[in-house]
């Protein structure tokens, strides 16, 4: 039975991802977070924190695969002087400090939970991005993940550790936050909003999704040093998502059909145009490397994986 460590167990994907595993009885778990209150089904983690020094070698003790979902995310209200230091501190030289000592406790295989900033903020509406497009972050969460997914391949090279990159886009599902929590409750409250006339296309992932291509690389030998992006294998445009947000909640959208491009000019003269490139533009990823090299398949529809919103972590496991 392969023993794996879980980094960041109290975040939204690492959260799902315990239950999921404990669940299978499949692998030994062992988790990590930064508030060691946060027990998953009677498993305490393992405090850690994710910095350049901190030791990691009593949990990595034993350890067949560590699944690093751990990191600085998108902060809303940045508070820090050096935004781009800071990520830079945890997100590429924590990242690397403990996948050094996971080289060095002979830890066989490394997940990195990237993300699609990694390739850049928007695609051409029909192109996808492709796994070996040259990457092209903007924000400093996107350059930070980038900057970490060339030092854990300079590593990979150098000890022989095996590591595998994931890079999800947009993660929805049970607990979600951020904009799409916003979305959901402007749908649940009836509120008009001006975007029944959006043609984009925006690649997501249900988090039961990406929590399946997860396990699918713990195990599957053709993981072994690889690059996959994430999605739910059907796009969106925003008013789709609106719809389908509606009909899971069990609300009529009301959806007002303004031009893109009104609303466009709209937000770049409030100051907004950052928030509404990410509701106008299109951002599509390519799955098929993880479908072709691993044959995994999202699991769950897009339909239901909107529905699972809606119900609590608990009753989804």
């Amino acid at each position: 039975m392969l023993h794996v460590l879980l980094t960041g167990v109290s975040g939204f994907v690492g959260r799902r991802l315990a239950h999921t595993l404990i669940e299978s009885r499949k692998v030994q778990v062992r988790v990590s977070a930064r508030n060691s209150n946060s027990s998953i089904e009677g498993l305490a983690p393992f405090h850690a924190e994710l910095t350049p020094s901190f030791d990691w070698m009593l949990a990595l003790q034993n350890c067949d695969v560590v699944v690093h979902t751990a990191a600085r995310a998108h902060i809303m209200k940045e508070e820090v002087v050096d935004p781009l230091a800071e990520y830079r501190r945890v997100n590429v030289e924590g990242t690397l400090n403990l996948a050094r000592q996971a080289a060095a406790a002979g830890v066989k295989r490394f997940i990195f939970i990237s993300s699609i900033k990694v390739n850049g903020e928007q695609t051409p509406l029909g192109k996808p991005f492709l796994v070996d497009d040259a990457p092209a972050p903007e924000d400093a969460y996107g350059i930070s993940k980038w900057e970490a997914e060339q030092g854990l391949q300079k590593l990979a090279m150098e000890t022989g550790l095996e590591v595998v990159i994931i890079r999800p886009p947009l993660v929805y599902g049970p607990g979600v936050k951020g904009n799409f929590a916003s979305l959901i409750q402007l749908v649940k409250k009836g509120l008009p909003l001006p975007l029944g006339a959006i043609h984009n296309r925006r690649s997501l992932v249900g988090l039961d999704n990406l929590v399946g291509l997860i396990i699918t690389c713990i195990e599957h030998p053709a993981a072994a040093n690889q690059v996959f992006l994430a999605g739910d294998g059907q796009d969106l445009s925003t008013s789709e998502l609106l719809r389908g947000v509606a009909k899971a909640v069990g609300r009529s959208s009301r959806l007002i059909p303004v031009p893109a491009s009104i609303l466009m000019l709209a937000a770049t003269l409030l100051g907004k145009k950052p928030m509404a490139q990410r509701l106008l533009g299109s951002l599509q990823v390519d799955i098929s490397k993880a479908r072709d090299l691993l044959g995994w398949e999202p699991p769950v529809s897009v339909e239901e994986g909107l529905k699972r919103c809606f119900v609590s972590n608990d009753e989804t496991v």
